[in-house]
């Protein structure tokens, strides 16, 4: 009976330092996910900035031929 308990006790042992792992390791993903997000938002500011139209301004656009 004293060896089943022992045996429970490192298995309980074992199983609580692997989910503090695996916790950490959320908690690391969770942040690099935090700080991509950020890098995107920031990219797609970015690039929207310095897109170009294909829609002529009013002044730029050439009159139709029949004018």
């Amino acid at each position: 009976m004293k060896h089943q308990l022992e045996l429970l006790e490192t298995k309980v042992a074992f199983q609580e330092m692997t989910i503090e792992e695996l916790n950490q390791m959320v908690v690391n993903l969770q942040s690099d996910i935090s700080k991509l997000k950020e890098q995107l938002t920031l990219l797609s500011q970015k690039l929207q900035a310095t897109q170009v139209s294909n829609i002529a301004s009013l002044s730029e656009e050439t009159p139709p031929p029949h004018y």
